[in-house]
């Protein structure tokens, strides 16, 4: 993992649109390096792929960023290599491709895994250090509860 450039903002958060998550969102990926890992924790509708969006544009990634809940990852191209996996479908790791998890990560890529309970273990195993832990929640409306926390 190598060094981050702002520190990581860590705390509860409010934000009250998906613009404001998406800045949040930016502000996490400030503080993220090529090879870090952020889990993302939330349920359905929660924003987890709004605040994805925002931390990829902040790192450059100019196309359409979207769910890859029926692909179960996406990877992204920018100043930064973003990879987005969405595990919400897999019941566990057990009967998948041993690389399900390594074609998405690396030392050149910043990696987001949403839904990320069943991965954890793996991750482990496979000496992934988790960067963040970023646990969203909804608070009415479209304003959420966002937790950073160091991994």
């Amino acid at each position: 993992m190598s060094e981050r450039r702002e520190p990581l903002p860590t705390g509860v958060h409010r934000t009250s649109s998906a613009a404001e998550t998406e800045a949040l969102a930016a502000r996490v990926a400030a503080a993220l390096a090529p090879g870090d890992v952020v889990l993302l924790s939330g349920d359905l509708g929660a924003g987890k792929t709004t605040f994805v969006r925002g931390a990829a544009r902040a790192l450059g990634v100019t196309g359409n960023v979207t769910s890859p809940t029926f692909t179960i990852g996406r990877r992204y191209e920018g100043r930064v290599g973003v990879s987005h996996l969405d595990l919400y479908r897999l019941g566990g790791l057990d009967d998948e491709d041993p690389a399900l998890l390594a074609d998405y990560l690396g030392p050149e890529r910043v990696a987001f895994v949403e839904w990320p309970a069943i991965a954890e273990e793996a991750l482990a195993d496979a000496g992934v250090v988790v960067a963040a832990r970023v646990a969203l929640a909804h608070a009415g409306a479209d304003a959420r509860e966002i937790t950073v926390t160091p991994g």
